[in-house]
C-alpha cells in the first residue's frame, strides 16, 4: 500500500487558434442559415471571451479526434524521468469519445502505439475526467503499479456543428413559436469548447521541481434523487429519457438526438444545492477542511454566472474561502468539461506562483444527473 500518491506533471493540448466570441459561428456555422437569438445571451452571462475548437474555420470540418488532442497532451508529458513505455496505466475520461465501440482509451492507446498496459475509459460528462483520475490514484495506491496517467478531453464542437442541425431547421418555425425549446437546444453552443490534459501520477515526488500530493478525492453522485438534466443521445418524453435506439434515422436527424441538451431551468435551481451545499456538508463531516489553511480554490463552473451562487453555497455548506483564493482560465480557454480542471491545474502548476505547502482544493460539478467531486491537493 502506497501511502502518498503524486501529481508529478500535467500537459495539456488546446487545438488550433484561440476562437473569439465574433468568430464562433463561422466555425460552428449557421443553423437555417441564421444568426443565433440565444448567442449574445448566454456569452453575455457565462464571461468567456475565447476558446478552442478541433474545427476548420469555415469548413465545419474537425483537424484532431478526440484521441488526437488526448495523445497530444499525454505526449508532452515526457522528459528525462518519463517515458511513454514505462507508464502502467492509461484511464481517460471524455464525454464523447469518437465513436461507440472501442473505448475512447483504447484509441488514444492506439495513438501513442502503447502496448501491453492497463487501461480504463471512464464515461460521463464533467466528471468522467475525475473518475478516470482516482482510477490511476487507486491503482497506485493500492500498489499494484508505481505511475500512470490521467486525461480529460473534449471535442464537443463536433456536436455543436450546424450540420447536426439541418433537418430540425427544416422545423425552425416550429421552434420559435416556443421560445423555451429553442434556447435549451442551442444554449450549450455557446457554452462548450474543446481541449485535453493530462496528469502523471507517480508514488514518488519530483526531485528537482514541484508536486502535488494528492489528500484525497471524494466524488458524489445524486442520481437517485435528481432528473435529467444535461444529455445527448436520447429525447426527453414525461420526465423519462428515452434513447436514441428506439427511434428511426429520421427520427434521430429531424430532432438532433445525439446533439447536447441541457433544461436550464433544472440546472439553475439545482446546480448548487447538489453539487456544493449537501456534498460539501457531507465532506466537512468526513474530512478536515478549514478556510485559511486553502490558498487556492479552483472552481471548474460552466459559466461566470454562477461564481456568485457558487460562493454563496459554500458559504451555506461551511466553508467560505474568498474570492482572491479562487483560481480559473474560464475566460481565456473556455468550458472544456471533463478537462477543465486538468486545464485550470495546469496553468497553475506551471505559474512558478506555488510554494511548499500550500493546499489547493478543487470543486467539479456534473449536471447530467447532478454529481460532483472536490479534491484536495498539497504544494510539495
Amino acid at each position: 500500500m502506497n501511502n502518498a500518491i503524486y501529481i508529478n506533471d500535467i500537459q495539456t493540448f488546446m487545438p488550433n487558434e484561440p476562437v473569439s466570441n465574433d468568430e464562433m459561428e463561422e466555425y460552428l456555422g449557421y443553423i437555417g442559415g441564421k444568426k443565433s437569438k440565444a448567442k449574445a445571451i448566454v456569452l453575455r452571462s457565462n464571461g468567456i471571451k475565447q476558446r478552442y475548437y478541433v474545427l476548420e474555420k469555415g469548413t465545419q470540418k474537425a483537424l484532431f479526434s478526440n484521441a488526437q488532442i488526448t495523445a497530444n497532451a499525454i505526449k508532452k508529458l515526457q522528459n528525462e524521468h518519463f517515458g511513454l513505455e514505462s507508464m502502467e496505466v492509461l484511464s481517460c475520461g471524455t464525454t464523447m469519445p469518437d465513436q461507440l465501440m472501442p473505448n475512447h482509451t483504447l484509441m488514444v492507446q492506439g495513438e501513442l502505439g502503447l502496448n501491453e498496459i492497463e487501461t480504463l475509459s471512464a464515461s460521463g460528462i464533467c466528471l468522467s475526467g475525475m473518475n478516470a483520475l482516482k482510477y490511476v490514484y487507486y491503482a497506485i495506491k493500492s500498489g499494484e503499479c508505481e505511475s500512470g496517467v490521467a486525461t480529460g478531453s473534449e471535442t464537443a464542437s463536433l456536436a455543436l456543428r450546424a450540420q447536426n442541425f439541418e433537418e430540425e431547421s427544416k422545423q425552425w418555425a416550429l421552434l420559435e413559436a416556443n421560445p423555451t425549446l429553442a434556447f435549451e437546444k442551442d444554449f450549450l453552443r455557446w457554452m462548450l469548447s474543446d481541449g485535453a490534459g493530462a496528469m502523471l501520477l507517480q508514488n514518488k515526488p519530483n526531485t528537482n521541481k514541484l508536486s502535488l500530493k494528492i489528500e484525497w478525492i471524494e466524488l458524489l453522485s445524486y442520481a437517485g434523487q435528481m432528473p435529467t438534466c444535461m444529455y445527448s443521445g436520447c429525447e426527453i418524453v414525461d420526465t423519462k429519457p428515452v434513447g436514441w435506439r428506439n427511434y428511426t434515422q429520421a427520427e434521430i436527424m429531424e430532432k438532433s438526438l445525439l446533439g447536447v441538451a441541457q433544461d436550464v431551468k433544472l440546472l439553475n435551481e439545482n446546480i448548487v444545492e447538489y453539487t456544493v451545499v449537501k456534498p460539501l456538508k457531507k465532506i466537512l463531516g468526513k474530512r478536515v477542511l478549514v478556510e485559511k489553511e486553502i490558498d487556492y480554490f479552483l472552481p471548474h463552473y460552466s459559466s461566470h454566472f454562477f461564481r456568485d451562487k457558487l460562493y454563496a453555497g459554500m458559504q451555506e455548506a461551511g466553508l467560505e474561502i474568498p474570492y482572491e483564493k479562487w483560481f480559473t482560465n474560464l475566460p481565456r480557454c473556455g468550458n472544456t468539461g471533463s478537462a477543465s480542471i486538468y486545464i485550470i491545474l495546469e496553468e497553475l502548476f506551471h505559474s512558478n506562483r506555488l510554494q511548499k505547502g500550500e493546499k489547493i482544493l478543487c470543486y467539479i460539478p456534473e449536471s447530467g444527473r447532478f454529481s460532483t467531486a472536490f479534491m484536495l491537493l498539497e504544494v510539495v
